[in-house]
């Protein structure tokens, strides 16, 4: 075994019962055909059971028997190795699943309270007993209604609610369980029941995002990390994994901490001849916000890719869009033009919903440490809550990574940039409440040591999750200027990125982040690459897209009664930008199936955005008239007028938005780090959200595209892999060297160089070419690098360039 642990290219899997190791194995030749270096793996810890993602571990001191378990993952490696490819596999140290009565960890806490041994491995305040919001009404309807009910289960009582719920009943009551009051049973238990809808402000125990599925993990405890991490050292120890990607570090209480903590260990062991020597590969599940940086002292390779994937895609969209774009979008909606008014009323309406019970956990924290010093002598419990409340409307990052009694010198920035955004918002005469937080954000305010750190961490751990679901899960939804814009990661209010800024991006990459992952489709992506790309197309010409919105809110309005024009307008974003490929306006089957993909995203697209419905209580009627005007825009029987402008609108951009697409894809494979190919992407990627981007691959259909050349992405992808496997060191170790352009179109390509030991690698890539209507040479013109070769003659047959240059001899 020869192949460094750092990938050279990575293939993304999402592995579940219908999916498995055994499944993967037999691609494995494809993707050392393709020129894939290493299998980049979903969780393969047990999660519970039809788990479609993994993430849910109910077991993670075992791989997944459902995937195979132990034998087949050795089996998909051997098979890996035989080719000299390696493995990268997904972990989730920051929560578990404790649904369905799987996890024995978790129901160990049930049975025995704060007595377990796995009681310090959750996060639980155990003044009061552990609450579980698991009842579809109160429990004494409940009670009422016959849905508890106790039951013998491998020789042990339990209550079983539902006849999906098994909770474990206390050794003290196994005696007497099956004769005693069942109301009287209950209270004694370590838990309380509850309804679902308490939740949110009950809830005693930190839970992943909102999902009361979850429960959040003490990974900072040594007892935990070791248990959580034990399987990932052993398989790392036998070879059997050349690193990992840590999912949601943020969620953690010290990131910085473990981060180093886990390159310690992982690089303290000591590996098989046969497998490559280290140092393992380690990338983190990051959002950074715009211009956030990465800290560099945390032992990681960089990001999983979602940076990146927000860079390449404003570096596709037209400045000059934003105006025009913000201005349909408002005079359609009625909503505000800019993206900042909904983040803040999402952030305001989350924080004082979902987050009501870990917001008030949080001010309490705050209040036992201003209590602790005579400093802080006047400051109220309404002060405090006003002062985090406000601070957290305008948190401009995830969080910050200070301990209580330090913090690092890269968010003071972050805590300069609140104190500017919040001024604005602080009631009178408290903005003195508002600098004592952030000074204990900043290691230096007053008060005990230990009540400073485990209210900064209250903090922290209410700040990500904030940001991600009143930003990503709601304002997202909410907001409709341009959908290619709002995805994981990116800055809706940022419409573009203009290429000098790019290539400084790149330049820092390739300085502080060379081995970083380059990601532009992942499980996670709200739309598929290529719909992105087809959507960015939209930004350079919005007066002509203005005119084709009319026309077909026109053709819409007979069926669009009742239905807001805000989701009238994004439905039609979503069909023009995920209008599958040679999708005719005659193929009745196509357009049912297209119609089908896009109900399932509008109601999750409507729930979401929490405006005229939600998963808490879905408006099944509004949500039906969205559906049937879907269903009726997509039927040739009652919509032609519509589908035939729409199929020709799409294939009047169609070479736009294919130029896009491979430009998304030359630079994920010559910049500087690791490229990642999310399963079935290798093909146009036109996928929605969850759980259309997890559809099952026809791999048959790949392995026939690579062989034909059939497709100018799978081609393209190859080409670009064959060149880093040709020379890897000029991709791993290369400079990033931005080349001049001038003349004419000096604005719509990309140019630069990777060089090393002799080998330069150039690279030049058309950008923003929508109005291209003439031939290559005509509309290049004088542009040219500053070589002095001209894009006409480098681009004249295609839109990418990627050569070896001077050529080899």
């Amino acid at each position: 075994m020869t192949a460094p642990t750092t990938p050279r290219a990575t293939y993304r899997f999402q592995f579940h019962k219908d999916f498995t190791f055994a499944d993967a194995e037999a691609l494995v030749p494809y993707l050392d055909d393709l020129g894939i270096s290493h299998l980049y793996a979903s969780p393969i810890t047990t999660a519970r059971s039809g788990s479609t993602h993994g993430y849910d571990v109910v077991d993670p001191t075992r791989i997944n028997p459902e995937l195979g378990g132990e034998p087949a993952f050795r089996s998909l490696v051997a098979a890996l190795r035989a080719r000299d490819m390696g493995v990268i596999i997904d972990i989730v140290p920051n929560h578990m699943g404790v649904a369905g009565g799987e996890n024995a960890w978790w129901n160990d806490v049930l049975a025995h309270g704060e007595a377990s041994e796995y009681a310090r491995y959750f996060d639980i305040d155990w003044r009061e007993k552990l609450v579980l919001p698991i009842l579809g009404d109160p429990l004494a309807e409940t009670l009422a209604s016959g849905a508890l009910k106790v039951k013998q289960v491998d020789g042990r009582y339990v209550l079983e609610a539902y006849g999906e719920h098994r909770l474990p009943v206390r050794d003290e009551d196994q005696a007497t369980a099956a004769t005693d009051d069942i109301a009287a049973l209950i209270d004694r238990q370590h838990y309380r029941l509850a309804s679902w809808r308490v939740a949110n402000d009950e809830l005693n125990w930190r839970r992943f995002f909102t999902i009361n599925d979850l429960a959040g993990l003490r990974a900072e405890d040594p007892a935990v990390f070791e248990a959580t991490h034990a399987l990932y050292f052993r398989l790392y120890a036998e070879g059997l994994i050349d690193g990992v990607r840590v999912d949601h570090v943020d969620g953690l209480t010290d990131p910085a901490g473990y981060c180093r903590e886990l390159r310690a260990r992982l690089d303290a062991i000591e590996r098989p001849v046969d497998a490559p020597p280290g140092p393992a590969y380690i990338v983190i599940e990051k959002i950074l916000a715009d211009g956030e940086p990465l800290a560099t002292d945390w032992g990681v390779d960089g990001t999983s890719g979602y940076d990146f994937m927000a860079q390449v895609t404003a570096l596709l969209h037209a400045p000059a869009g934003a105006e025009p774009l913000g201005k349909l979008w408002a005079d359609i909606s009625g909503r505000s033009a800019d993206f900042a008014p909904e983040e803040l009323r999402a952030r305001q309406e989350l924080l004082a919903w979902q987050f009501d019970a870990q917001m008030a956990r949080c001010v309490e924290a705050f209040v036992a440490l201003a209590r602790s010093s005579p400093a802080c002598d006047g400051l109220t419990t309404g002060m405090l809550h006003r002062a985090i409340e406000r601070l957290l409307w305008v948190f401009p990052v995830y969080r910050t990574y200070g301990t209580g009694d330090a913090a690092p010198a890269a968010d003071g920035a972050i805590r300069e940039t609140v104190r500017e955004r919040v001024a604005e918002f602080v009631p009178p005469g408290e903005d003195a409440v508002v600098e004592q937080i952030l000074a204990w954000l900043a290691g230096e305010g007053p008060g005990d040591a230990t009540l400073a750190a485990d209210a900064v961490r209250k903090f922290q751990q209410l700040s990500a999750p904030i940001a991600a679901k009143a930003v990503e899960d709601t304002a997202f939804y909410r907001y409709g200027r341009l959908l290619s814009r709002n995805d994981v990661g990116f800055d809706a209010a940022r419409i573009s990125l203009d290429v000098g800024a790019f290539h400084a991006a790149m330049t820092e990459r390739a300085r502080d982040w060379p081995s970083a992952m380059l990601a532009t489709a992942t499980h996670d992506h709200k739309r598929g690459e290529d719909v992105r790309a087809r959507l960015a197309v939209v930004s350079e010409i919005a007066d002509l897209w203005r005119t084709r919105v009319e026309h077909w809110l026109e053709l819409a309005a007979p069926h669009a009664e009742g239905v807001e024009p805000a989701d009238v307008y994004m439905l039609l974003q979503t069909l023009f930008g995920a209008w599958p490929a040679k999708l005719a306006p005659t193929d009745a089957t196509g357009l049912t199936d297209y119609a089908e993909r896009i109900v399932a995203w509008q109601e999750k697209a409507l729930r979401e955005a929490k405006l005229r419905s939600s998963w808490e209580a879905p408006d099944k009627t509004y949500e039906n008239r969205c559906h049937d005007l879907a269903r009726t825009l997509l039927d040739p029987a009652r919509s032609r007028a519509f589908l035939d402008d729409m199929t020709a609108f799409v294939a009047r951009i169609a070479a736009a938005a294919e130029a896009n697409g491979l430009a998304q894809v030359a630079l994920r494979y010559t910049v500087p780090g690791v490229p990642d190919l999310y399963q079935g992407t290798e093909i146009a990627d036109l996928s929605l959200v969850d759980p259309d981007n997890r559809r099952p691959v026809d791999y048959a259909e790949l392995e026939a595209v690579l062989a034909d050349e059939a497709s100018p992405k799978m081609a393209l992808i190859a080409r670009a892999l064959a060149l880093r496997r040709e020379y890897p060191a000029v991709f791993a170790n290369g400079s990033y060297e931005p080349i001049a352009i001038t003349g004419t179109r000096a604005d719509q390509a990309v140019a630069f160089s990777r060089r090393h030991d002799g080998v330069t690698v150039r690279c030049v890539i058309a950008v923003r070419c929508a109005d291209r209507h003439i031939a290559a040479r005509d509309w290049w013109a004088d542009t040219a690098l500053a070589s002095g070769e001209t894009l006409a003659d480098l681009l004249a047959e295609e839109t990418v360039s990627i050569d070896i240059v001077p050529p080899k001899s």
